[in-house]
């Protein structure tokens, strides 16, 4: 098979699926599946696939798309052996870059993913196939799983640039997002909060750590207030608006979507839900999104855990009413939540205002919070308010119950304890 008739097969397979032809994208997955083996086979189609992949990666980057972007998103459409593919394709191309010229959040995403050439000599679609030992798909499957990634990924919309490409970084340009060792007592404070058996105890450390990480963005804010010459300035990190992306896995999406809106709004933040693609954009100055980031993930764990503790419901005919139970319980979660941190970032407010005596603070916490409303409008200027309500009554009460009990630790069980929510729906 030449590599031109190759390419062919894989825009024939594209068409194919725009136009909703699920026998020609199967046909031309048996053809390029029948080439024979060798050289002038097995190579071709490889190289032609791989081109493919990595040319249709590379667009939707322009297009916005960061490899947790992709990875979450083939995920949610197609399954964790496409969003694995997806990864070592990254891992693949980013050897074209030099480290100094990645930004410093894309490094972190491929840290998280593991986005690493295991493949060694070999070509990436041989090791995924019965040569490896990484996935073993036969190769008419590994076909199969590079033409549906091509499908998924070259149908992706353009959404918001957050930071520059590969290539296109300079290491160093958004200055240090934050004190190691602040966070790591924030850190400390959860994990902590998280363990202890005494829910006076739990509170009072939840409050602690949300008060401690308000209070470093205002001293943060003040800073920067008082930097009036250029030095002073450039010592006060985060002196613009940035944004993340968090993702908001299945199921009860709208619940995990609210509790990490009030968090946001408690660190003022604003998050911005799209929905289809499964995730939140979270607009703020950096150490403020840190602070979302980590406060989100922890109380996600407990919430989760919360609501699989208290089981399933039925009505009084014996039809299950889980599922409104849990939306109930987990909106209810997350509005209580809202008010608990709320209450400890304005303590906060008061302590340094009370502490610092200084007449810039509040004026230049207003300056900030319109500086992200203002960067949220720009990068969302259509955007629609829908508020979710909750209507089992148990649910509410039991989930707001939970909320007063919540420790905010910082885990890393988030996809296992969403995984047993899945079993349990």
């Amino acid at each position: 098979m030449l590599r031109e008739t190759a390419d062919m097969v894989i825009a024939e397979a594209l068409n194919a699926h725009v136009n909703g032809m699920a026998a020609t994208v199967a046909a031309q997955v048996r053809h390029l599946a029948a080439a024979p083996a060798g050289s002038s086979g097995y190579q071709v189609v490889n190289q032609a696939l791989t081109g493919w992949l990595e040319r249709t990666v590379s667009t939707a980057w322009r297009r916005g798309w960061q490899p947790a972007d992709l990875h979450r998103f083939a995920s949610r459409e197609v399954g964790s052996r496409s969003a694995r593919m997806a990864v070592d394709i990254v891992a693949a191309m980013m050897r074209g870059y030099d480290a100094a010229t990645v930004d410093e959040r894309w490094d972190a995403q491929l840290r998280a993913l593991d986005a690493t050439v295991w493949w060694g000599d070999d070509e990436l679609l041989d090791a995924w196939g019965t040569q490896g030992t990484h996935e073993g798909r036969g190769r008419a499957e590994v076909i199969h799983d590079a033409i549906e990634l091509i499908i998924l990924i070259h149908g992706l919309p353009t959404i918001q640039m957050l930071g520059p490409l590969p290539g296109a970084a300079r290491r160093g340009a958004r200055g240090p997002v934050g004190d190691p060792r602040v966070l790591d007592k924030v850190r400390a404070l959860l994990a902590k909060a998280e363990s202890t058996t005494f829910t006076e105890e739990a509170e009072a450390l939840t409050s602690k750590a949300q008060q401690l990480m308000a209070r470093y963005s205002i001293d943060d804010a003040l800073l920067a207030a008082r930097g009036s010459s250029a030095s002073a300035s450039a010592s006060a990190s985060g002196d613009e608006p940035d944004a993340s992306r968090i993702g908001i896995g299945r199921p009860y999406e709208e619940p995990k979507a609210i509790l990490l809106n009030v968090i946001a709004e408690a660190n003022r933040c604003r998050s911005i839900w799209v929905r289809n693609f499964g995730f939140m954009t979270v607009i703020g100055y950096p150490r403020d999104l840190e602070a979302v980031d980590l406060l989100y993930t922890s109380l996600l764990v407990q919430a989760i855990a919360a609501v699989t503790r208290a089981g399933g419901r039925q009505d009084r005919y014996g039809r299950s009413r889980t599922r409104a139970f849990r939306q109930s319980f987990l909106t209810s979660f997350a509005t209580r939540i809202g008010e608990r941190l709320a209450t400890a970032t304005e303590q906060a407010g008061a302590d340094a205002a009370a502490a610092s005596g200084d007449s810039r603070l509040l004026p230049a916490l207003a300056a900030r919070y319109d500086s992200v409303r203002e960067a949220a409008e720009r990068m969302f200027p259509e955007v629609v308010a829908r508020t979710v309500n909750a209507t089992d009554v148990e649910g509410s009460v039991l989930g707001r119950a939970a909320a007063n009990l919540a420790s905010l630790a910082v885990r890393d069980g988030v996809a296992d304890a969403e995984a047993k929510t899945n079993t349990d729906t």
